[in-house]
């Protein structure tokens, strides 16, 4: 491992990608796929892939029915998620479209599902406005005086999916290089001069993709600014004990509050057969603190002075 990072370090790259979450591996793969032959690295703090935003999710892929018609969101949405599951059927990653049932528990949120409705017909997401009686069909034990059925939601395991497009990208010679931290970013004659914590490495170009840290690794470079603060949030969720999974058959969501920039708290069906309940949103006292006991004195002051 060592000499392989050492030989990676005295490389030339057109591009390096830094983050190993499934964005930085789907970079990498659109620009191969552009560009057949292309010479990339990408560079991973973490000894593994996926090891945040990626591979703690609910592993939803959603039909864009909440997005205003006609804007990027709806387009990329549904581009996206036909991408995937093409991916999945190609590579043999499992996944699982079971669908969804959006419940209005009251006469009071009634026309926000019209509302929802009306979207997923300018998106083209298929949905159903159902009655009580075919809510209890698909789903027996949730009770709701209507709901919007959305069949083409589904579940996937995008840790998984990481996996396959990271072993697709090593067959075609890129470099993965784990455990290695970006230390600094400079520019010179011949284009990028990336530091890190195993080496220098050098490209044409350098694409951001380091999630959570995204914003620490913009302001490395050069001219040392960032537009972007991050502020972690997270969600936090309780699981079904494994003799209750079955009171949810697939995915169940509230009618969204337009109150708050949030689906919801929501049961989730995953891919390995588990129930998920949640999320509430509550402010980390670390950028990759995914607990109460994690904390960070420069994330949470960090945090505190951002206006």
């Amino acid at each position: 491992m060592e000499a392989a990072h050492a030989e990676a370090a005295s490389r030339a790259y057109d591009v390096v990608v830094v983050g190993g979450g499934i964005i930085g591996l789907s970079v990498a793969r659109a620009l191969l796929l552009d560009r057949p032959g292309a010479r990339v690295a990408i560079v991973e703090k973490e000894p593994r892939l996926a090891a945040h935003q990626t591979g703690r999710n609910s592993g939803v892929i959603h039909s864009g029915i909440y997005y205003k018609p006609g804007s990027l969101k709806a387009r990329t949405v549904a581009r996206g998620r036909g991408a995937l599951l093409d991916f999945c059927d190609e590579h043999g990653v499992d996944y699982d479209i079971c669908g969804k049932v959006i419940v209005a528990t009251d006469e009071s949120e009634q026309q926000a599902l019209a509302t929802l409705l009306d979207k997923a017909r300018s998106n083209g997401v298929r949905a159903e406005l159902i009655d009580p009686d075919r809510l209890r069909e698909l789903e027996p034990a949730v009770r709701g005086v209507a709901a919007l059925h959305v069949p083409d939601a589904g579940i996937v395991d995008y840790t998984r999916v990481c996996e396959v497009i990271a072993g697709l990208l090593r067959g075609q010679g890129v470099d993965i290089l784990l455990g290695t931290a970006v230390t600094g970013i400079d520019e010179d004659n011949s284009g990028v001069v990336v530091q890190t914590s195993r080496g220098v490495l050098r490209g044409h170009r350098l694409v951001n993709c380091a999630g959570l840290q995204s914003d620490r690794v913009a302001a490395l470079s050069a001219d040392g600014k960032s537009q972007v603060h991050i502020v972690p949030f997270r969600g936090e969720y309780y699981e079904l004990v494994p003799s209750r999974r079955s009171l949810i058959r697939n995915l169940v969501y509230p009618v969204p509050d337009p109150a708050f920039p949030f689906l919801g708290v929501h049961f989730t069906r995953m891919i390995d057969g588990g129930v998920h309940a949640g999320p509430n949103a509550v402010l980390a006292l670390a950028r990759e603190g995914y607990d109460w006991s994690t904390f960070s004195a420069r994330d949470t002051w960090e945090t505190l002075r951002h206006p």
